[in-house]
């Protein structure tokens, strides 16, 4: 379903191997793409092995070691839904892998939604609130006005490069027929927000994305989900400069639920119409690309670059400026040390046991090594 956009956004938000081979042929795909052909003999030793973004990541963290035996309860809440169960395998294997150092913590789990997870936290109902995405601003400020302090954001989990539901990273798109090739966040935020100063700080016209020739004086037609959707939220806080005041005239998609139950995702829509527009830019996904006619745009967060392309490398490593987290919320009073068997779930979770678990999970993606280290330190 598609709209077009307002000039500034509605304050309403939803309430939720070792291989073995010899003397083979075979084809494979280079980094960039490319397929190239090779033959001959492979040893199968280790250091012929090729290390995967996920086995890399997990190889730099260290094991869970308890700093003390606890016991209790822990009342999780968050990702979830009744027939919908999107962390609850994942849970489900840290709490069992959890059980084996610290056999007399239990936990009550009501992984029914992120919409209730903070609601939870701060009425007292919950120790731990798993999000499916980055917290909303208005979550925080809820939490605070209960709790007189902010919420502590534990990140425990790398965002999915094409997940769907598991905070896949955002990417922006263009046309194959435009010869942009990448973005910053600046020029992102110059596009896709309306700002005051007119002309000189809204980039309208291909020319001002550095286009030259026929493509300088041509209009920028803009692509993206509803102002209010999860995912506008993120580009706001990510590359907006926390602004809601997107630029008139951008089509808006929203899902589109069929007869047969299937759903025509926002997403595809949006690269489906930019596939029929060479002045199109768009914010989607690259699980929508398939065969259509629009192509993602390398992103920096700088002029100065360098610029990145949505991999699972460039994700583990922070490096893409548009990737997700997914982090675990928990109430702790400033000075005081945070509960001791909520701090023991929590190292486990960013421990390479914890993290091991989420790469057999197969949907979102471990934590860089020292990404992980800096949140372990937050708990002390």
């Amino acid at each position: 379903m598609q709209t077009v956009g307002r000039c500034s956004k509605s304050a309403v938000y939803a309430g939720a191997i070792s291989i073995c081979c010899s003397l083979i042929v075979f084809t494979g795909v280079s980094a960039s793409g490319q397929a190239s052909l090779s033959t001959g003999t492979l040893a199968a030793s280790a250091s012929d092995k090729v290390v995967s973004p996920e086995e890399r990541a997990i190889n730099g963290l260290p094991h869970y070691q308890p700093q003390h035996l606890v016991s209790g309860t822990i009342r999780l809440w968050g990702h979830g839904a009744p027939v919908l169960d999107f962390m609850g395998i994942l849970v489900k294997s840290w709490e069992e892998g959890f059980a084996k150092y610290q056999p007399d913590v239990k936990f009550e789990d009501d992984m029914y939604g992120t919409a209730s997870a903070m609601g939870a936290l701060y009425t007292g109902k919950g120790d731990i609130a798993i999000l499916g995405q980055e917290i909303y601003p208005f979550e925080t400020v809820a939490f605070q006005q209960v709790k007189h302090y902010p919420p502590l954001g534990i990140e425990i989990a790398t965002g999915s490069v094409d997940v769907r539901n598991f905070d896949f990273a955002i990417g922006v798109f263009a046309n194959k027929t435009n010869p942009l090739s990448q973005m910053t966040l600046d020029q992102i935020d110059k596009v896709f927000a309306w700002h005051e100063g007119g002309k000189s700080t809204n980039f309208e016209t291909w020319g001002r994305l550095g286009l030259k020739g026929a493509w300088a004086d041509k209009p920028i037609h803009l692509y993206g989900w509803y102002e209010s959707d999860v995912f506008s939220t993120f580009v706001e806080r990510a590359a907006l400069h926390d602004s809601h005041r997107w630029r008139c005239g951008m089509k808006q998609y929203a899902h589109i639920h069929r007869a047969d139950g299937t759903i025509y995702d926002s997403g595809e829509q949006i690269l489906d119409a930019l596939a029929n527009d060479p002045y199109g830019i768009a914010l989607s996904n690259v699980r929508y690309l398939k065969d259509k006619a629009v192509k993602p745009l390398a992103l920096a967060r700088t002029a100065a670059g360098p610029y990145y392309a949505a991999t699972k490398d460039t994700l583990i490593d922070r490096q893409y400026p548009l990737g997700r987290i997914i982090p675990a919320e928990i109430d702790r009073v400033p000075g005081q040390p945070v509960d001791p068997k909520v701090k023991e779930f929590l190292l486990y979770i960013l421990s390479r046991e914890g993290q091991e678990d989420i790469v057999r999970d197969g949907k979102y993606l471990p934590m860089q090594p020292d990404a992980a280290k800096r949140e372990r330190e937050k708990l002390d």
